[in-house]
């Protein structure tokens, strides 16, 4: 026991010291002229440029049937607009980038019936998933575990 104590001790202390060395060490950065914020698109293109990649996309996609209104301006794409399939603002946010975007504000509203349906859809796969992939079980000392052999 005496053993045990000592050794715990002894981690204590040398953890200790450690963070008290860790904390006296000044913490330096390297700034250079380049560190600025950016202002202008990468890759050297204009905001037009990347608008109208971004609007040539839209069109050849189902995303181009929700309506959305997008602008860039110095190389941040901004959308606008409503829709009822939830993976259409992950889609317009991945297809700003895609065009040359630096970034994406993206203010795309998701209706509240498909978020409900997503929802629903959520649940209903967790209710599912027994049915579907097996069963776990654990014996008592929950070291082995046996799954179902229900494939998918």
């Amino acid at each position: 026991m005496k053993r045990l104590l000592l050794a715990i001790l002894s981690i204590a202390a040398f953890a200790g010291s450690q963070a008290a060395t860790a904390a006296e060490k000044p913490i330096i950065m390297k700034v250079s002229a380049s560190a600025s914020p950016q202002k202008s698109p990468p890759r050297g293109l204009s905001d037009a440029t990347i608008e109208q990649a971004i609007r040539m996309k839209l069109a050849k996609s189902k995303v181009g049937k929700d309506g959305f209104t997008v602008r860039v301006q110095n190389g941040i794409a901004y959308w606008e607009g409503k829709t009822d399939v939830i993976q259409h603002k992950g889609a317009a946010t991945r297809m700003a980038k895609t065009a040359g975007a630096s970034a994406v504000v993206n203010h795309i509203q998701i209706s509240e019936a498909a978020r409900r349906k997503a929802a629903q859809r959520l649940k209903g796969a967790a209710g599912d998933y027994p049915a579907r992939y097996g069963h776990a079980t654990h014996d008592q000392v929950g070291a082995h575990v046996t799954l179902g052999s229900n494939p998918p």
